[in-house]
């Protein structure tokens, strides 16, 4: 008896020696988010009883707003449970048909408008629905981390148009036109920007929409979902442009103004072509978003954006905190953000010295010595395009940012 005991065992043993299931390419050329990876690290952290600070992922520290969630309790109150239509319920299109109107001066009716399970699912669904196998996409870089790996999903060729701290991380015209080649079919960058906080002005979006228009096969996605995190006067969308109006897709969402992350809602302004493109890969995907998110949303969108003056004015305290910060450490070069939450500054003056047998090679190895050393969380630039760079988020209280700097300066003073 024990000697089939026995055998059974080993050959359930060489059995999952033999049965190795093969990946897809695509899976295998994919990277995992560098932003997740590093909340990854610094939770496992935590939990062996390490006092981590992370200031690494994207999310507002505020709660949802009362009323969002009243809604969202009415909607369960109101049997919101069922399936909803594939773009969206009806209604809430009509209410993100009136957003846009009222805060982008952007006409997009009802059936120009998906809405999906976030932003990051409304990028994945136009790149879907047209980018083919080789077709070029123009990624203006430093670029939030998703852009490229859904590029690559679909099999199209990503092309990174560079644009550096000298030129608060904006490209020009000059870059675009230059980049654009017989194979380009698609550009996607964000404004304000994640990881830079840059923002492009009216001006500089109509310089760019005049190298588009001379392209009309180029679609651009426009991300706009930290749009209302914007310490600017001047706020603009590059679809206000006539001319390049039915070749742009306005992303946005409910995530970042409304501190909704967790809600999973996003949405499209597009041409009635792409609009319905999208809602048919939609349709095979996912179908819908939440039902109860959707009526979550739609009390966000209809609120007036003046009720979020009270977090837009802690966030560019906090900016200012941070960057005062930063400026009293030698050898960190930062500009100034003009929305989002985000600090991007050079760190490549700190790359070849070390620290207790530690040398600091790139940004990658900074940010874990700074994790390890410091106790800080925070992201390499090279994830986002920029090697030079690292990317401090600051959604946090500012008791915590405060404390958060003094162990980085310290840190980055022992690096000789």
């Amino acid at each position: 008896m024990y000697a089939l005991s026995y055998f059974i065992v080993n050959l359930f043993k060489i059995a999952e020696a033999i049965i190795m299931i093969q990946l897809s390419d695509r899976l295998n050329a994919m990277e995992e988010s560098a932003t997740i990876a590093m909340s990854r690290k610094s939770r496992e952290l935590k939990a062996q009883g390490i006092d981590v600070i992370s200031l690494s992922l994207g999310e507002p520290d505020f709660h949802t707003p009362e009323f969002i969630k009243e809604a969202a309790n009415q909607a369960l109150v109101d049997n919101y449970t069922t399936y909803t239509p594939v773009p969206g319920y009806d209604d809430l299109r009509e209410s993100i048909s009136a957003k846009f109107l009222r805060d982008n001066n952007l006409k997009y009716d009802k059936d120009q408008i998906v809405v999906s399970t976030g932003a990051k699912q409304s990028i994945a669904n136009v790149v879907l629905s047209i980018v083919n196998n080789g077709d070029e996409v123009l990624i203006p870089a430093p670029f939030w981390v998703s852009y490229i790996e859904i590029v690559k999903v679909a099999e199209g060729t990503p092309v990174i148009v560079n644009a550096g701290i000298e030129s608060d991380f904006k490209i020009t015209p000059e870059q675009l036109e230059q980049s654009i080649t017989p194979r380009t079919k698609m550009m996607i960058f964000s404004t304000p920007c994640n990881p830079t906080g840059s923002v492009y002005s009216r001006e500089e979006l109509r310089a760019l929409a005049d190298v588009i228009v001379k392209h009309p096969n180029l679609v651009v996605i426009c991300d706009e979902i930290y749009e209302h995190i914007n310490f600017t006067d001047a706020k603009a969308s590059l679809a206000e442009f006539d001319d390049v109006y039915e070749q742009v897709v306005t992303v946005n969402g409910v995530s970042k103004a409304w501190a909704m992350t967790g809600w999973r809602l996003g949405y499209i302004g597009a041409s009635k072509q792409i609009a319905s493109a999208c809602s048919k890969v939609q349709g095979q995907f996912t179908s819908a978003p939440s039902s109860i998110s959707q009526r979550a949303a739609k009390a966000a969108v209809d609120a007036d954006p003046i009720v979020l003056k009270d977090m837009i004015s802690a966030f560019k305290s906090r900016r200012e905190l941070v960057l005062n910060a930063l400026r009293e450490i030698d050898g960190v070069q930062v500009n100034v953000p003009e929305g989002a939450f985000y600090v991007f500054p050079d760190v490549s003056s700190f790359y070849g010295k070390s620290f207790n047998g530690t040398v600091i090679k790139d940004g990658n190895e900074l940010t874990m010595y700074l994790l390890n050393e410091a106790n800080v969380a925070l992201v390499t630039g090279e994830a986002f395009g920029d090697k030079d760079c690292i990317r401090i988020s600051y959604a946090a209280s500012e008791e915590t940012l405060t404390e958060a700097m003094k162990r980085v300066k310290n840190a980055l003073e022992k690096l000789k």
